[in-house]
């Protein structure tokens, strides 16, 4: 018999979501007959499945051992060991509760895996949790804590992760119902004197992971507006604050680049180098 307690972190999730995770290789009519059977058990009693675990209930799953070790599979290994590339990256982590744990992430480093063997801005997360003990690497099974917002690679800025199933459910939403607002702050090519708030249709080509900006909307387009406001600057440069309004990939270096602001250090859309290392050596800081 094996013997599962919920967590705080876990809590929230349904008993059947909750099952198919630490028993990923069972199919879900399997476990629904094993409910009906009781040979899965809720705090001692049957369950549907249906229902949303809490803190502190209990689930008692009455399989042999080499039954038990056939539908667990070997996904998780042994140990907390920590990943070789934990060390190498300077997180700072800016504020952190029992739910939440909002970061800055350096510039260079992946908001989410782009390949396989890529070490990004969530492995990190958990590597931090397993380091200060708040996490066991069996956990993972049930519950990864995760992003909730994400940067381009070489932006830096905060992340937004959720460390408990209320935690992720809740930042999720307020992002999606515009309950935060994201502001970047940058440096673009050109002279800008008065705050705008500028609309336009963003489309996306997948193969090259660019996109367009139209004035008026086409096929597969999305509206996108974006509002900014000069914060200092001289005759060729000039930094701004801008508030991402609606939230498309890319919008911000493209839709200012389509306006004649490209900024700076961004080699995708149309910015020269070269230009940018000439006015920093003559014209100094902004």
């Amino acid at each position: 018999m094996y013997e599962k307690q919920i967590v705080h972190r876990d809590e929230g999730q349904r008993l059947d979501k909750y099952l198919l995770k630490i028993l990923p290789n069972a199919s879900a009519s399997f476990l629904y007959k094993m409910l009906r059977k009781k040979n899965i058990t809720l705090n001692k009693k049957k369950a549907s499945g249906s229902e949303k675990l809490s803190a502190g209930d209990v689930i008692q799953i009455f399989f042999s051992d080499e039954t038990l070790e056939k539908f667990m599979g070997h996904s998780i290994s042994a140990g907390n060991g920590l990943s070789a590339q934990y060390k190498q990256y300077a997180v700072e982590v800016v504020y952190e509760d029992a739910d939440y744990l909002f970061l800055n992430k350096p510039a260079g480093m992946l908001s989410q895996k782009a390949e396989s063997d890529d070490y990004s801005i969530n492995e990190w997360i958990i590597d931090y949790l397993l380091s200060t003990e708040q996490l066991l690497r069996e956990d993972l099974q049930s519950f990864r804590p995760s992003i909730c917002n994400r940067l381009d690679r070489n932006t830096t800025g905060l992340l937004l992760f959720g460390k408990t199933m209320k935690g992720l459910q809740e930042l999720s939403k307020a992002l999606k119902d515009r309950n935060l607002e994201k502001y970047y702050i940058c440096i673009v090519k050109g002279r800008i004197d008065h705050p705008m708030e500028v609309e336009g249709y963003l489309i996306k080509d997948e193969k090259s992971n660019k996109v367009t900006i139209t004035k008026e909307p086409q096929e597969g387009s999305f509206y996108i507006k974006t509002s900014y406001e000069p914060i200092s600057g001289n005759d060729q440069l000039t930094r701004l604050r801008v508030h991402l309004i609606t939230g498309r990939s890319h919008q911000i270096r493209a839709h200012l680049s389509h306006l004649g602001y490209p900024v700076v250090g961004d080699k995708l859309y149309s910015f020269d180098g070269d230009y940018y290392k000439k006015l920093v050596s003559g014209n100094g800081p902004l």
